[in-house]
């Protein structure tokens, strides 16, 4: 558990983190007794959260290692990349390309201080601290235009971040301006929460209940239909399995199937590819 005492400059710890909520589900000690009062909120109403951040972790191995082993990718643009954690994108990257290379941007700066020590003798990572919400202002970093070719295909990652997008932000327009500067043969993942409405009825009311809590306590949280999400990925070609639950993306070959809570059918995946 992180102190309550100290922190990296810049980090305010009376105010919770998406990124420091999401390291405590995932059983990190990088979060404070803010970031725990919003997790331990939404705990009361979908106890299997941990098992949801777990399932989007092994949804990003799982598409890192496609598009490296399969489809060829050797650089990667990670958008609201959090707090480092075991199978990071350069890691899972470079065990099947040693050329790897991959950006981690966040705007947290506890993820920058982390990354930075992180990745001190890593060549094949870099991470940079930015705003989703300023697409043009990633792209254009110097940063980013050293490190990756956009000539050459790149992995575009977008997991667990446009759901903190409010509407009036227009996150479709976001995805657009970043799907717009890839080259064509490039791929874009996105995990989001979704609100499967009808077809999980009691999935659909937990979903607005924690939705209302993460709009209370961080500020952000939208739980989207499948034909919103969809939209981000208007022109591209989705691969199969579609847009699935996170553990029935391609799963490896005998793993266990996870029980179909109601996060389950709350937190949904797809890759699609930049003709």
């Amino acid at each position: 558990m992180a102190s309550q005492e100290v922190a990296p400059s810049g980090v305010d710890m009376s105010v919770p983190s998406v990124a420091r909520v999401y390291d405590f589900m995932l059983g990190g000690k990088d979060n404070f007794a803010v970031d725990r009062v919003v997790a331990d909120h939404a705990l009361r109403i979908t106890p299997d959260g941990p098992q949801a951040a777990q399932a989007n972790r092994a949804f990003l191995r799982r598409v890192v290692r496609f598009l490296v082993a399969e489809q060829g990718i050797e650089q990667f643009l990670d958008l609201g990349s959090g707090l480092p954690t075991q199978g990071n994108v350069h890691q899972v990257a470079t065990r099947h390309a040693a050329q790897a290379r991959v950006i981690y941007v966040d705007n947290d700066p506890i993820v920058l201080a982390h990354g930075r020590a992180l990745l001190a003798d890593a060549g094949s990572a870099t991470v940079i601290q930015a705003d989703v919400r300023s697409p043009e202002a990633i792209l254009e970093h110097p940063q980013a235009r050293r490190f990756l070719d956009f000539d050459r295909p790149i992995g575009l990652l977008l997991f667990a971040i446009l759901h903190h997008l409010r509407d009036d932000e227009d996150p479709k327009a976001v995805a657009a301006k970043l799907i717009e500067a890839l080259p064509s043969g490039s791929y874009v993942a996105i995990s989001h929460f979704r609100d499967p409405g009808e077809r999980h009825p009691d999935a659909s009311l937990k979903a607005r209940e924690v939705e209302h809590i993460f709009n209370q306590s961080l500020g952000t949280g939208r739980w989207r239909t499948d034909e919103e999400i969809l939209s981000f990925v208007d022109g591209l070609e989705v691969l199969d399995p579609g847009l699935v639950p996170l553990a029935e993306w391609r799963p490896e070959p005998g793993e266990a199937a996870p029980s179909q809570s109601d996060t389950y059918h709350t937190f949904v995946g797809l890759v699609a590819r930049k003709r």
